[in-house]
């Protein structure tokens, strides 16, 4: 491949970011199944590019209802990501350094919704906001309807983009160690003092890049949404749920608005290796 040369062990060498070549450790074959890896992300995508009525691109992806799914979207989806990091940086470093009976049953529970179907877990919302729920019917009587609101759909997106920056987080903190914290409390420094002043700037570029997954998550959340949050027009219909809705009316809109979709993660994934990379360099 370019920027490679053969090495006498049979390895590769390649030249890394910052221009320097490196011996990667890599037989010639892992190539060919990682190509092909790449080739099954790309190819769908290429196939809605190749699809799409460029000719009505932008009067598909300006339509009011259009328009509305997007903001409604971003808006969602920034709440889930601020209460995410709320709950999640405080969980990740009870699971990444308390030291407890029963931790790992705790973490088992906080990963569950990352391999349970989204509409099992919108289900599992329903029974407990829903009017009828474990906590829905204190809340309607005390006049706070959750479920089929905007509420609903920021509590969807969250309970299913937690995890993801709880794992991802938790990995980051156990990769960085505590000898650092370790110095700054033998010196003196309070808990608080060690957390805000040593842990933190340690782990900000995991917590950029675990911030971004999350409200990535968010943003594609449809299945939970659906079943607890329902699909009304400009109160709980996400992007998501508009192309959904499209692809029987008119799926051409629906190609444009996935392919929207699809552009906007990219973005949002871009930033986050930007930011990661500038954080990393102030750290």
């Amino acid at each position: 491949m370019p920027g490679e040369s053969a090495t006498p062990s049979g390895g590769s060498a390649s030249r890394t970011d910052d221009g320097r070549s490196g011996y990667s450790g890599l037989p010639g074959w892992v190539y060919v199944p990682a190509t092909v890896g790449v080739a099954l992300v790309l190819l769908p995508l290429l196939a809605l590019v190749v699809r799409l009525d460029w000719a009505r691109f932008g009067a598909l992806i300006t339509s009011e209802s259009s328009l509305a799914a997007l903001a409604l979207s971003l808006r969602t989806s920034v709440a889930a990501t601020i209460i995410c990091l709320v709950l999640g940086v405080p969980l990740a470093l009870v699971l990444a350094r308390a030291r407890f009976r029963g931790r790992g049953v705790l973490r088992s529970v906080v990963l569950l919704p990352l391999v349970l179907p989204p509409v099992v877990g919108g289900i599992a919302l329903l029974y407990t906001f829903g009017r009828r729920g474990l906590l829905g019917g204190t809340l309607d009587v005390l006049g706070i309807p959750v479920a089929f609101s905007t509420a609903a759909v920021v509590i969807a997106q969250s309970f299913v983009a937690l995890p993801f920056l709880v794992v991802s987080l938790e990995g980051t903190l156990r990769s960085v160690g505590q000898r650092y914290e370790l110095v700054a409390a033998t010196l003196g420094a309070r808990p608080s003092t060690v957390l805000g002043r040593v842990t933190l700037p340690l782990i900000l570029p995991g917590l950029a890049s675990a911030t971004v997954l999350s409200f990535a998550r968010a943003l594609g959340e449809f299945g939970a949404t659906v079943t607890f949050a329902g699909s009304l027009a400009g109160v709980t219909r996400t992007l998501p749920l508009e192309i959904y809705l499209q692809r029987v009316d008119d799926p051409d809109a629906a190609i444009a608005l996935s392919l929207v979709l699809v552009v906007v993660a990219v973005v949002v994934m871009l930033i986050a290796h930007r930011i990661s990379q500038r954080v990393s360099t102030w750290v």
